[in-house]
């Protein structure tokens, strides 16, 4: 946060009057930028006017301090949810976090549902434990008092899923309150451009936004449906492929039917290129494995079945011959002939 957006919050803090917009997603469409708060003039150290509010008093908080402050507002003591001082917040009193606006289309609604739910149903993860927020149409604030940009989906690595959906906080992406921006913007170009390709290029460099990725399904912006970049020292460069090694994570246009739909998709890979599958995938293939374990326990059954009659066709075949050589020798004893005596020389 800048030190100008930690004076607007002293100055809410401290009473001192203000206009603020509503931000909301349509300010993000190209809307001029909202009017600032007044900065605040209240003197460096000056005491707090009432316990654990929106106050800066100069000093800096204990740990258990901060965690009272956080508890007693409702939001976490601890750990990525809370990594800020909750006292430089922005209010969010007035923050719209919805709006009745619809989405683009209905490849849009599919390509992002394709964008989050394997990564809930199907991605371990980045590893030892870390967790990982998934997002799709969801606003992402990065400062304060201004009206936030609504990508198409975000990732975001090291952040926790919000127990508490009621509290304004845990209703958007705010960058102060989880603690950085996501790791990955996705914008899918519609029939009518938004800017994917210049404004918000820029405007996602200057956040700060690790990865951003343009999918352009009816080529609005040039001939390649799929175009990658990464932040380099605050400016992006376009990369070769979709791997990003650091998200364990690629990103590639998938051929392919998705809930019955075929499109040339953009989905998520394994940094090996294999799809993460969708639910829906991962249950019929669970079903595939459970169908071809049957199928092979079957042939097992039929395999042993045939064997076992084999063996009881072979010991059949030896009890027939038993009983024939002791018929044989039966009738040689009847003539005289000893069937187990040694045969006579010459």
């Amino acid at each position: 946060m800048s030190s100008t957006d930690v004076a607007d919050a002293m100055a809410k803090a401290t009473g001192e009057p203000e206009r603020k917009p509503r931000p909301g997603r349509k300010a993000s469409r190209g809307a001029a930028p909202a009017a600032r708060a007044p900065a605040s003039t209240r003197p460096a150290g000056a005491g707090p006017r009432s316990p654990l509010l929106d106050v800066w008093d100069g000093d800096p908080l204990t740990e258990e301090e901060r965690a009272a402050l956080a508890v007693a507002r409702g939001y976490p003591a601890s750990g990525p949810s809370s990594p800020l001082d909750p006292r430089l917040w922005p209010d969010l009193s007035d923050v719209e976090t919805e709006d009745d606006e619809p989405v683009d289309s209905w490849l849009a609604e599919k390509e992002q549902r394709l964008l989050t739910e394997p990564l809930y149903g199907s991605w371990e993860g980045p590893g030892d434990g870390r967790p990982f927020v998934a997002m799709a149409n969801v606003g992402l604030f990065y400062r304060g008092y201004h009206p936030p940009v609504v990508p198409d989906a975000m990732l975001s690595l090291d952040v926790e899923t919000p127990d508490d959906f009621s509290i304004t906080a845990n209703q958007s992406y705010f960058t102060w309150v989880a603690g950085k921006p996501p790791d990955v913007v996705i914008e899918i170009v519609s029939k009518r451009p938004g800017g994917e390709g210049d404004r918000k290029l820029e405007l996602y460099a200057q956040i700060g936004v690790p990865y951003y990725v343009i999918h352009d399904p009816y080529r609005r912006l040039s001939q390649d449906l799929l175009r990658v970049y990464r932040l380099v020292v605050r400016h992006y460069e376009r990369m070769a492929d979709g791997r990003m090694p650091e998200v364990g994570l690629s990103l590639a246009l998938w051929e392919g039917k998705y809930e019955g739909s075929p499109a040339t998709w953009l989905r998520w890979h394994d940094l090996d290129g294999v799809p993460i599958p969708t639910s829906a995938e991962r249950v019929e293939a669970e079903r595939r494995r459970a169908e071809a374990a049957a199928q092979r326990a079957e042939a097992e059954a039929h395999r042993a079945e045939a064997e076992a009659q084999r063996a009881e066709e072979a010991r059949q075949r030896a009890e027939t011959a038993e009983a024939m050589a002791a018929r044989l020798a039966a009738r040689l004893r009847a003539l005289g002939v000893d069937p187990d005596g040694e045969p006579s020389a010459g």
